[in-house]
């Protein structure tokens, strides 16, 4: 079917656009009051996203405050570690903490992988969704990359090291490679339900690929990373590795078709070092949103002049925070659909 806007989906091709898409990790969450209010009738985070009808109310929010360029669906990363039998809760204000974590082989042999239909509640709000953006503009789907779900597993939540996990990759490399291995079919099976769900394009995560070194990165990503993308067909590929400044020339081995930047990869070193077969996204940094309009409108438009006018998808350099002003937000969404390049 004919999409009303494929920008988006055209960027990611590397085919001609007429201006830049924009859309915003974390666009549908907290800095919509009608998410707040959503927020407060549903007993917690999971129940919202185990709530197909809910989780596609969130899903349009932003489509119909931003106005942004493509929708995302409404899940989280860590559903995938639950269906393969880690189950997590969601605190407020904490983050995700695991009920029991992988510390050994023995652990591993307790899960399985998710051959996908154990997601059927997140299928059936990307359907909810398509029937009601009715071909207007694309939708996103998204899973966590291997690494930093294995990091989640190990950890057992949020940290600043991942020291566990990387304790566990360096002690006990076979069972790592073994549940990366398990973890990355997971995905495959995912995402391809997503696909076949109707979602118009990927997005990996790789949101602690930042806190391991290039040789671990290259041992215990990125194969994993080229594993999904290679099994994965029929719709763009989005990989956002956070902080890996030192994998981009690497990502262009990689079968995907667009990589994010974060905020602090400097756009046109990373352009030259990608190559010109990748469309890019990326990269304003988040907090330039807490700044008045003139110097969000003047950081907008310096950003999307040092991409260009062809192959970029405008973002954030990761996803917005939560307490980020609504005039912020829609101030670099606006500077973005307006801005004409000379």
């Amino acid at each position: 079917m004919n999409l009303k806007n494929d920008l988006l989906l055209r960027a990611a091709r590397g085919e001609t656009i007429e201006r830049t898409p924009v859309w915003l990790m974390r666009q549908a969450g907290r800095i919509l009051p009608q998410y707040r209010a959503l927020r407060k009738k549903v007993k917690d985070f999971k129940g919202l996203i185990a709530n197909p009808e809910l989780a596609c109310e969130v899903t349009l929010q932003p489509v119909k405050e931003l106005g942004v360029d493509a929708a995302i669906i409404f899940s989280d990363i860590l559903v995938i570690p639950e269906e393969m039998g880690l189950p997590y809760n969601m605190i407020d204000s904490v983050g995700p903490r695991f009920q029991k974590t992988v510390k050994n082989v023995g652990d591993i042999k307790s899960l399985h992988v998710c051959d996908g239909d154990e997601l059927d509640y997140v299928y059936e709000a990307i359907s909810l969704v398509k029937e009601d953006l009715n071909n207007k503009i694309p939708l996103i789907g998204f899973s966590g990359a291997p690494w930093t779900l294995f990091a989640y597993m190990v950890e057992g939540g949020g940290s600043k090291t991942f020291s566990k996990a990387k304790k566990f990759l360096f002690t006990e490399s076979e069972s790592a490679h073994k549940l990366l291995d398990m973890i990355s079919d997971s995905v495959i099976a995912y995402l391809q339900g997503q696909i076949d769900a109707g979602v118009d394009i990927v997005q990996i995560f790789d949101s602690w690929a930042g806190v391991l070194s290039p040789e671990a990165y290259n041992n215990y990503s990125l194969p994993y990373l080229q594993k999904i993308c290679n099994a994965i067909d029929g719709v763009p590929i989005i990989v956002f590795a956070k902080d890996a400044h030192y994998v981009l020339e690497d990502m262009k081995e990689v079968k995907c078709d667009v990589v994010g930047l974060d905020w602090t990869m400097p756009i046109s070193e990373s352009r030259k070092r990608l190559g010109k077969k990748k469309t890019l996204q990326g990269n304003l940094d988040p907090c330039i949103l807490y700044s008045d309009a003139a110097d969000i409108k003047l950081a907008t438009e310096v950003m999307l002049k040092e991409f260009g006018s062809q192959k970029h998808i405008a973002n954030l350099g990761h996803g917005v925070y939560p307490d980020t002003p609504l005039d912020g937000v829609k101030c670099f969404i606006d500077t973005v659909k307006q801005y004409k390049f000379e």
